[in-house]
């Protein structure tokens, strides 16, 4: 079983105060970060029935809390894994307890840790918020290189690996996994993101599973989503100002990702997650939560979805490793996969070429559009510099050998800074 070390993470959490709630969607690998990673001296776990285990044993609720304030009394480091089963007046003996030891709460379903942290919470201050979503694009190639040698492969599994529950998936199927991956969304989705809208009535959860359609389907600003929207009769105007509020709350729950448009009043959505992504996508084109769709078809998808996918992957890490915002730049003309920016200031551009042979024709059009922007770092991505039947003018080539050395490079100089 293939086991992944969240470097990344494990330097937040270095950030975070005495009592930490740990949330995230389900599948993201919460217990196993804590359970591996941190440093405890209680664990408890919260059944779905208010059951209390111990390592296999149950215990009773009154020997939960004697066991909880002793431990955090002494200052010991007590875990409770899924906090929000418990009853409410366990929040309110946390409060009138105060902040002793080292707590950390465990939870899965994204609004109540929303909820546990609200104005009218008795544990609001009390906490430091840790959101543990997908595995850091950096730690997915540090983890995997050594595992994977072909390059375009690694980077390509990589941009899907980052959902941990795939790992047994990708060690049992190796070559079929894209296709077996895609195959398994159709279980596996509805699950993972259905315990975010439990608390909501129908109507608005058509309204969330709507908006993920569309944005899978390439509906990317708010005007041609609610026009989306309004076609399924879902929201009675095809107003932007209808689906505001629940593209907020999408991503305040780690499911879309909003992006700036340089230099404009817009902003892109994006689904997070892109094998989320793809199942939405398949659900949008063919009813593929609903009916059967062929393997055949399945496959021509995911191939073609995942150069689109492969952009999302490079626009987040060349951010992480350059420590700026991504931003996309959007003219009538042409669009640019990747825009970081410091401020409003624009630092670096790049374009993504995922395959084997890149023409000189797609060469001279990559010039013409990244070679209008003077004064900024200008990278061409490809998976190995022999794609190119040239190499362009003032644009550097990042291959993934290449981006490789920045990953690991980058890692050496933070471990050196902390040394000194």
């Amino acid at each position: 079983m293939v086991s992944i070390i969240r470097y990344e993470d494990l330097k937040r959490w270095k950030k975070t105060g005495r009592w930490v709630l740990v949330y995230g969607r389900r599948k993201t690998g919460k217990t196993f970060f804590v359970k591996n990673f941190i440093k405890h001296d209680k664990y408890f776990f919260v059944g779905r029935g208010g059951k209390i285990f111990e390592g296999n044993e149950t215990i009773s609720y009154e020997i939960f809390l004697r066991e909880v304030f002793e431990n955090l009394k002494n200052n010991k480091t007590v875990v409770i894994d899924e906090i929000q089963r418990l009853p409410e007046e366990f929040y309110d003996r946390l409060h009138a307890f105060g902040i002793k030891g080292n707590l950390i709460a465990i939870s899965s379903t994204l609004w109540i840790a929303k909820r546990l942290l609200s104005k009218k919470s008795p544990l609001l201050g009390l906490f430091s918020e840790f959101n543990l979503g997908l595995i850091d694009e950096r730690d997915a190639l540090r983890n995997l290189a050594n595992k994977i040698k072909n390059y375009k492969t690694l980077v390509e599994l990589c941009t899907y690996l980052r959902e941990p529950w795939l790992f047994s998936l990708w060690e049992d199927k190796k070559e079929e996994f894209l296709s077996a991956m895609a195959m398994n969304t159709r279980i596996s989705v509805p699950a993972l993101v259905g315990e975010i809208f439990s608390e909501e009535e129908r109507e608005l959860t058509a309204i969330y599973e709507g908006i993920l359609k569309a944005v899978a389907d390439g509906k990317r600003i708010s005007g041609e989503i609610a026009k989306y929207l309004y076609s399924l009769r879902l929201i009675p105007f095809q107003n932007p100002s209808w689906v505001h509020p629940y593209l907020r709350t999408l991503c305040d729950l780690g499911l879309l990702k909003k992006i700036k448009v340089f230099n404009k009043k817009k902003h892109y959505y994006y689904n997070t997650s892109p094998v989320v992504g793809l199942f939405y996508y398949l659900d949008a084109k063919y009813g593929f939560s609903e009916r059967d769709v062929s393997i055949q078809q399945i496959e021509k998808i995911t191939l073609e979805k995942l150069p689109f996918h492969i952009e999302q992957f490079f626009r987040n890490l060349l951010s992480k490793i350059f420590g700026l915002w991504s931003e996309i730049i959007s003219t009538p003309t042409y669009e640019i996969d990747i825009a970081l920016t410091d401020f409003r200031k624009l630092k670096v551009i790049a374009e993504v070429k995922w395959k084997e042979r890149v023409s000189k024709r797609e060469i001279e059009i990559i010039e013409e559009k990244l070679n209008e922007f003077k004064h900024v770092k200008k990278y061409l991505i490809v998976p190995e510099k022999n794609a190119l039947e040239r190499e362009p003018r003032n644009i550097e080539i990042l291959d993934v050998e290449k981006i490789l050395e920045m990953v690991k490079l980058k890692n050496k100089a933070m471990k050196q800074r902390k040394k000194l």
